[in-house]
């Protein structure tokens, strides 16, 4: 992914590096060696379980915690050790944040009352940002006559007021009903892509992170596993632990057999490799969703795929869910819910597109 910059135009800001950035807590180091690059303009998200470090690397990258080693940039600049308020960040918390005795508009002006802005561009570019974020009319209520989703945008008009090099998200629909978190997220994905701020959202939420995100950082342990697109990640995930973490994966056992192929079971089957491909003779594991295995009645044509019989099916509205039973255990497929169904007790095979799954060598 590389930017550019027509001629005779300003190049855009908020190209964020991180190299080497770690921290340590109680004795503990839970950021460890976090190397990160992203581009102007891009929405990447930190994702992973509670404790994996992505909090505490995007308060490193705030400012709000101190880098106890590596290096913070942005644009080229070294921010390591400046204080936050001089890094050109805005950030929307989990909690929001809003001070109960301001106004909506008092809130979002915050920020420019501290960088000494004057009272006529502070009204402008108040009133500029709450129209932006859904809030024109709004700007004499105070946080408790909002509704959460209103104050979430009262958030997120104060970080944006500033004109921030980047946005940091930090759990930021995590307090909101389902369907509302939903709509929400959508709306500031949008938004982003509209006003082209780079976006940083910390979140443990999977279908958040695929939803909105440029690009996957998956992190446990205080290290990345796995930073790529949505669908990279998803579709070839690079550890056991990306695959286990994100959605449901059938995990397979085997031994690699050379370029992309597996041997599992005594069964030849075909996989993308993650990084280099597993030696020949290798233990491997290959990865492969529910959703792109194909189940077909009898014996593969070409020899591959994995020979079961179907132990259960079941309607699920929009899918149905069919688990075989294989040499290699049981092997679980998200049918289209018109699809034929096959009986249970049926000989079957599965199978998928070698670009659907990853191969990965086993430890």
């Amino acid at each position: 992914m590389t930017a550019t910059t027509p001629a005779g135009t300003q190049p855009r800001r908020g190209r964020l590096r991180l190299d080497g950035v770690r921290k340590v807590l109680g004795g503990k180091e839970v950021v460890s060696a976090v190397d990160l690059e992203t581009e102007p303009g891009e929405f990447l998200t930190l994702l992973g379980p509670s404790g994996c470090g992505k909090t505490t690397t995007l308060n490193m990258i705030a400012g709000h915690l101190t880098a106890d080693g590596g290096l913070i940039e942005v644009d080229g600049r070294d921010i390591t050790a400046i204080p936050p308020h001089r890094r050109s960040m805005g950030m929307v918390f989990q909690s929001y944040a809003l001070f109960p005795h301001m106004t909506v508009a008092d809130n979002v002006a915050f920020g420019l009352r501290m960088r000494k802005a004057g009272a006529a561009e502070r009204r402008r570019r108040v009133a500029d940002v709450l129209e932006t974020v859904g809030l024109d009319g709004m700007a004499g209520r105070h946080p408790r006559q909002l509704s959460g989703g209103q104050q979430q945008r009262a958030a997120l008009a104060r970080a944006l007021v500033i004109q921030p090099d980047l946005l940091l998200l930090d759990e930021p629909f995590s307090n909101l009903d389902a369907q509302l978190r939903v709509r929400l997220r959508d709306e500031v994905a949008a938004l982003q892509r509209r006003i082209g701020t780079t976006a940083i959202l910390v979140t443990h939420d999977q279908e958040e992170a695929l939803a909105v995100s440029d690009r996957i950082a998956v992190m446990a342990g205080g290290v990345i596993h796995q930073l790529g697109r949505p669908q990279e990640v998803y579709l070839r995930p690079a550890t056991d632990f990306v695959a286990q973490f994100i959605g449901e994966v059938n995990a397979l056992d085997g031994v690699a057999t050379g370029g992309g192929s597996c041997e599992v079971a005594g069964q030849r089957v075909r996989a993308t490799p993650v990084g280099d491909p597993p030696a020949e003779g290798a233990r491997a594991r290959v990865y492969v969703r529910p959703e792109v295995v194909r189940v077909g009645a009898g014996t593969d044509t070409e020899g591959e795929g994995l020979r079961g019989t179907v132990r259960q099916t079941r309607f699920l509205g929009s899918r149905i869910r069919c688990v075989v039973a294989t040499s290699a255990g049981e092997v679980t497929a998200a049918l289209p819910y018109d699809a034929r169904v096959p009986r249970e007790g049926e000989e079957v095979t599965c199978s998928w597109r070698p670009s659907d799954a990853s191969l990965a060598a086993r430890g």
